[in-house]
Order: C-alpha cells, then structure tokens, then sequence
C-alpha cells in the first residue's frame, strides 16, 4: 500500500455523482416507461448518500444505482482482504454501486461498482486504495453479448497495464463463485481491490475509466436482446437463476457486509436482490435445453477475449 497526505477526495466525488447522474439518465432513456425514485439518507456515524431506484419499468424490473460517502471510526474488517492491520481505524468510503434486473430473461443482469476507501492512520497519514469492477450475469447465454462485454472490459483496463485486464477478470472468476454451488454467478468481467498503483491520479484514472465504459459494455446487449419474445418458460428458468443472485450477495458478497458492518442503510444495500426469485427442490435442467446450455457453455472459464480477437 502506498502512503499519501492528500488524494483530492472532492474530485472522486464529483465524478461518483456525475457517474450516478449519467448513468441513470441512460438507463431512464432505455427503458422509456418508468425513471428513477430519488431517495437521499444520512448515517448517525456519519456520512450518507442517495439511493435512486426504478422499478416496474419496460425494460428493468428493477433498478438500483447507489452513490455513499461514509465515515466512522472503525472500519470493518470486510474492507479490505490485503491489509487486515488497517480493521477498526477511522475511515472513509466513497463509491457508486448499481445492480440492474431486466424483465426479458434474454437480457442479463448486471452489477456494476467503483469505491475509493480512505484510512486514517496516527499522526496524520492516511492510506487508500480504489475497488470495484463490474460483472454479467445471463440467463440465456450468447457469445457475442459474451464477447462484447469483455472485449470493453479489457478496453477499460487497457491504458493502465499490460496484463491488468487478465489480472482483473481472473480475481472476478474467482470472487463472484458459489462455492456452495460449485458454479460461477455468471461470466465475469472485472473485480479488482486494495489497488493504488502508480499513485492517485494513475488510479482515480483507472476508477473513471471502469465506470466509464460500464454503459458501453451493457446497453448494446440490452438492445439486442431486448425485444426476443419469452413466455413462462423463460421467466420461470429467470426466476430460477435469480435465486443463486440472491445466494451470493447473501452469502459471499462483501460489499454486502460492509454495507451492513459499517452501519449503511438497509434497504439501500439491499436493493441488489431481485424483485422476485424462486428456489426449486434438486431442480436440473433437460440436457440439451437453451437452459442447460448456460451451465454447459458460460457457467465456466472461457478466454472470452481470445473468442473476440479470432
């Protein structure tokens, strides 16, 4: 971890509003139906934030785009998995987190975030260090959504290291897997922690460009995929796979229990689950079905940006 006095925590915030700001004019502009419910909280320990949510829309069943800048006095041991020395100094957190539930079981779910995490230490100093990243999550699976999504993956990574892009979508193989399942939440895409490399501004400029590039990576899958007709098969198989969404972010998620850890406002940490989902006893899918063909072709490692460049 590096050190610093002063990284400029007014620009990270400018740009975490701006980011919450576009992003949910874009998705209203979408689904062109319902737009988002303004909902701005504070924290006794200090701190808050504004929780923007649209629901019953034509395109996403739900909604949630996040923006919190907390503080408090003793950071939870969740924060960071690097550096557990730094557990219950003052800190804080700034950071935009946003999960999106279409309605079509063509188009996936998405989740998206970028964090900046300050902790003071004796003395004056302080350390910090940027997380985040974004992931997909189909129901029905289609390589070109697939290929798309990590070939603007790896643009987002591309101006801040070589293998940074490799580097990023393995740690999110491997953080966004139900270990209890056996079976990776979706096809992945970036998760990256406790990076401060280069300095401040090499890293704040890495944060902009992941939550930059998250509109480019989903709206052209949401507009391909959109509009494909679907009918109670499909629904029931969402509401299926919803329930493992549901596992992970209950089980394994840490920004989860950060969020709860640190004293964040319920019902706004809460608004990554689904509307609906359901759980079906020693349930399988027909071999050879569209439904088993997401377990056979994209629940499991695939070199997705190799599959772009061929």
């Amino acid at each position: 971890m590096r050190t610093v006095e002063h990284p400029d925590l007014d620009a990270v915030r400018s740009y975490l509003l701006d980011l919450q700001r576009s992003i949910c004019r874009a998705l209203e502009n979408e689904d062109g139906k319902e737009t988002f419910r303004h909902d701005a909280w504070e924290r006794p320990e200090g701190g808050g934030g504004e929780s923007r949510v649209l629901e019953n829309g034509a395109v996403f069943e739900k909604a949630g785009v996040n923006f919190s800048h907390v503080m408090g006095e003793t950071l939870p041991a969740s924060a960071t998995a690097a550096r557990p020395e730094l557990a219950h100094a003052p800190f804080e957190v700034l950071g935009v987190s946003l999960v999106l539930h279409p309605l079509n079981p063509y188009v996936p779910t998405s989740h998206a975030n970028v964090r900046f995490f300050m902790v003071h230490l004796p003395g004056g100093k302080s350390v910090w260090w940027i997380g985040g990243g974004m992931d997909l999550t189909p129901y029905y699976g289609f390589a070109e959504d697939a290929r798309h999504w990590h070939r603007t993956a790896f643009a987002a990574c591309a101006p801040f290291g070589d293998n940074l892009y490799l580097h990023c979508k393995e740690s999110c193989d491997r953080y966004f897997f139900l270990k209890h399942r056996n079976e990776p939440r979706g096809i992945g895409g970036l998760f990256f922690d406790d990076f401060n490399e280069g300095g401040f501004s090499h890293a704040f400029g890495f944060l902009r460009s992941v939550g930059d590039h998250f509109l480019p990576a989903f709206l052209p899958i949401v507009h391909r995929r959109k509009n494909t007709p679907w009918g109670e098969r499909e629904r029931a198989f969402q509401r299926y796979r919803r329930g493992r969404y549901v596992e992970f972010n209950l089980v394994w998620d840490r920004g989860t229990l950060f969020g709860l850890q640190s004293g964040g406002r319920t019902e706004s940490i809460l608004m990554s689950l689904p509307p609906v989902a359901d759980w079906r006893y020693d349930w399988s899918p027909e071999p050879g079905s569209p439904e088993a063909t997401l377990y056979t072709d994209f629940l499991r490692p695939r070199d997705w940006l190799k599959e772009a460049k061929a």
